[in-house]
């Protein structure tokens, strides 16, 4: 048995320094869930991994592990360990893991060392990894004050968080902006992957020694990301910050995440032509996202006014008849849902403020 191996003691500081890491899991295994900047090297690929499964549940481990090491013999064998050792020269800390930390990280780590490395692997693999992670966020809310920014729709409460040194940003880690527009270019993690990243963050968040946790009003669902249960019940129950802002201020940060920002992603992406198609896409998929909340009529209306300034952006680049279905889709949905859910959180509310205020009441809390 290799003594070459990181203990479960070091879990913390490997993920605190975004230590390199090789995945040697099948590719299916790692597309289900991993960590953040892990690369996935796998000894074996998915066809393979089901042969050798097969026959470990027919003949036992012994014939398993021959046919193992014949599906993975020769130039197969060698491209592999190749690619590995490639890996480790560029990062040469590096630390590699299965999914137990078992047979496949032992063979991996035998193999290398015939090359000429002698690469550590980590003990309990990502199976006890990831297990670690998850008592983190379930541990977290108990840590310290847990204290919700909750705004109405262009408030500019993302922005506001990302300032603040006592935040964890939940809508950067689900790559969603949390509404029904609130899509991104990228497309959002596995929930597997959310819930690492947040476990993640939560940590680096509890190294900077802040006394207070701020988070953002969410829904429980961030896009297709679920917040975890136990962190999303206390994130009910914490003391609400309501920032305040004028719809002067509002329409323009709106204007910008729905219309600039994600046309000239999507022209970066897909070129002028496709692009526009798909961002014209994403806008009106948007909205017919909530045409049972809106109504036909209404729905119907702002179809119509995005549909014109869709085309007045495409004829003259300009993009200020967006400003009108925003006007309505502030005024009809969005601005009476959150004073409807403001109302059933008002015994909760500890502050009010603008932006200036509320930076200026969070810096004069106690530690």
């Amino acid at each position: 048995m290799s003594t070459n191996r990181v203990p479960a003691s070091q879990y913390r500081a490997i993920f605190l320094a975004n230590h390199p890491m090789m995945d040697v899991r099948a590719p299916i295994e790692f597309t289900k869930g991993a960590f953040p900047n892990v690369v996935n090297l796998p000894l074996m690929t998915d066809s393979e991994r089901q042969k050798v499964g097969t026959c470990y549940k027919e003949h036992g481990q012994e014939a398993a592990i021959e046919l193992g090491h014949q599906l993975v013999s020769g130039k197969v064998k060698a491209a592999r360990v190749q690619a590995w050792q490639d890996f480790f020269s560029k990062h040469p800390d590096g630390y590699l893991y299965c999914f137990r930390g078992g047979l496949r990280s032992q063979i991996t780590q035998r193999w290398l060392k015939e090359a000429g490395l002698d690469i550590p692997f980590i003990e309990g693999g990502y199976k006890a990894m990831r297990q670690y992670l998850i008592d983190e966020i379930e541990a977290a809310p108990g840590e310290r004050e847990m204290l919700i920014l909750s705004g109405i729709t262009g408030s500019g409460k993302t922005d506001f968080v990302r300032l603040r040194s006592e935040s964890v940003d939940l809508e950067g880690i689900a790559n969603h902006r949390g509404s029904s527009f609130g899509r991104q270019h990228e497309g959002q993690p596995s929930q597997i992957d959310f819930e690492n990243r947040l476990a993640i963050e939560l940590m680096r968040h509890q190294e900077r020694e802040q006394a207070r946790l701020l988070l953002e009003d969410e829904s429980f669902l961030i896009g297709r990301n679920a917040i975890p249960k136990v962190f999303f019940e206390k994130m009910q129950q914490a003391p609400v910050l309501v920032l305040t802002s004028s719809l002067e201020e509002r329409l323009p940060r709106l204007l910008d995440d729905y219309v600039h920002k994600m046309h000239a992603g999507y022209v970066e992406r897909l070129g002028e032509e496709e692009g526009f198609i798909a961002y014209r896409d994403y806008l009106l998929d948007s909205l017919k996202g909530i045409y049972k909340r809106l109504g036909g009529k209404l729905h119907g209306e702002m179809t119509e006014l995005m549909n014109a300034a869709l085309s007045k952006q495409q004829n003259t680049n300009d993009t200020s008849a967006h400003l009108e279905w925003i006007s309505l889709l502030l005024e009809s949905y969005y601005d009476p849902m959150y004073h409807y859910q403001l109302g059933k959180k008002a015994a909760r509310v500890r502050f009010t403020g603008t932006h200036a205020e509320m930076h200026d009441y969070l810096s004069s809390l106690k530690s």
